[in-house]
């Protein structure tokens, strides 16, 4: 199961950077230039950068597992961003809504 978010901001790169170093002292995390991947116990969640922002791609192997992958980035998003106020909103795929 997949759902995926997008957040428009200048600090696209700060926020990768941050939520992999966070991550990476917890669990598995890969981190690149533009993009990223963090290993959760329960679900995954792919980062990507580009001009105008973050994408947020989180998989997991049923929908309990997808809210809670979701739900932990959500959270930490907010925290590490609350200048902004980032107002997310996931997109599901091959899951009821």
């Amino acid at each position: 199961m997949k759902a995926s978010t997008y957040f428009t901001t200048e600090n696209a790169q700060r926020y990768l950077g941050t939520l992999c170093k966070h991550f990476g002292h917890k669990v598995p995390v890969t981190h690149e230039t533009a993009s990223g991947r963090i290993e959760l116990p329960f679900g995954q969640c792919d980062l990507r950068t580009d001009e105008a922002g973050l994408m947020l791609i989180a998989t997991a192997s049923d929908r309990p597992q997808l809210d809670k992958t979701i739900e932990v980035m959500s959270g930490h998003l907010d925290r590490f961003a609350f200048r902004e106020n980032p107002e997310l909103t996931w997109t599901f795929e091959g899951a009821e809504a």
